[in-house]
């Protein structure tokens, strides 16, 4: 049995401004996002389609705005509306947490279509280049959660599993003495961030490494996405669920599920293309 350990999530108090962990570790996924993205742009590949560090740069803003907005609206719509809109002052408090990968997603997608028109590139090709450079962020926002204490997971069925942890209830941060939610529960912030995260990374940089398909890079990381996240959510405590032809089914499983089913799509779609004499298009388009 394990306990949460609890960290402060402030990690530095400057006078009147905090510095919270949670932050941190969005700090840590955008300059993840720009070291990768400098060991790419060499790749033969890569530097053939004439990316520059310039085009990093600029992408990144771009990102931290879909990353950041499409994040905390996400949450706000698809998770806890309720709570959202009866104190809308809490939505801009983005260091308490809550951001949906599911609505970052799509902030990212909608912003890279702006950066792809400013810059004159094929998006497609955009979302092949930053696919690779993605999960690595997610993880360490899954960190995050775990420091924060959110996403606390289900309790575990076996009581002797030696990971399983006792966690810290949230609502009760000013108790003189730690309380926790009852039952011993698996890390899920943990899981997801070695299998969504890590996992998902390691496969995806491997096939990235080598010239594929226009769109096979990033309808590869969509898939393996929407998969590992389908099965970490059945450790998780979900924010809600519900129970379609005798299957239970969470909030996260059904946004996945459309990750899924277009991933499929886009493989089909760009080996199709490859296969009919149409080869990936590796200039400035």
């Amino acid at each position: 049995m394990l306990i949460h350990p609890m960290p402060d999530p402030i990690a530095l108090q400057l006078g009147p401004v905090a510095i919270h962990w949670y932050g941190l570790m969005y700090v840590l996924a955008f300059a993840m996002f720009i070291a990768l993205g400098r060991v790419r742009i060499k790749q033969p590949h890569i530097a053939a389609q004439l990316w520059k560090k310039e085009d990093l740069d600029d992408m990144l803003f771009y990102g931290m705005m879909g990353v950041i907005i499409g994040g905390r609206m996400g949450e706000v719509l698809f998770y806890e509306p309720v709570k959202y809109f009866s104190d809308p002052i809490e939505i801009f408090k983005v260091w308490h947490g809550g951001m949906s990968y599911h609505g970052g997603f799509l902030g990212v997608l909608i912003a890279m279509s702006l950066w792809a028109r400013k810059a004159g590139r094929n998006l497609l090709d955009v979302y092949d280049f930053i696919a690779p450079l993605v999960p690595l962020g997610y993880a360490a926002g899954r960190l995050g959660n775990f420091i924060n204490a959110e996403l606390p997971g289900r309790v575990v069925s076996d009581q002797s599993l030696p990971w399983a942890m006792l966690w810290p209830d949230t609502r009760f941060p000013l108790h003189p003495d730690p309380v926790f939610l009852q039952g011993l529960r698996h890390p899920s912030p943990l899981y997801q961030m070695l299998i969504d995260g890590l996992l998902v990374f390691i496969i995806v940089w491997l096939f990235a490494r080598k010239e594929r398909p226009r769109l096979a890079v990033g309808a590869l990381y969509t898939l393996l996405y929407g998969c590992a996240r389908f099965f970490t959510e059945y450790f998780r405590t979900p924010d809600w669920e519900r129970v379609i032809a005798g299957v239970p089914i969470t909030s996260g499983q059904v946004l996945s599920l459309p990750m899924v089913v277009a991933a499929i799509a886009m493989l089909v779609w760009a080996y199709k293309v490859r296969q009919h004499g149409r080869p990936p298009i590796t200039s400035k388009a």
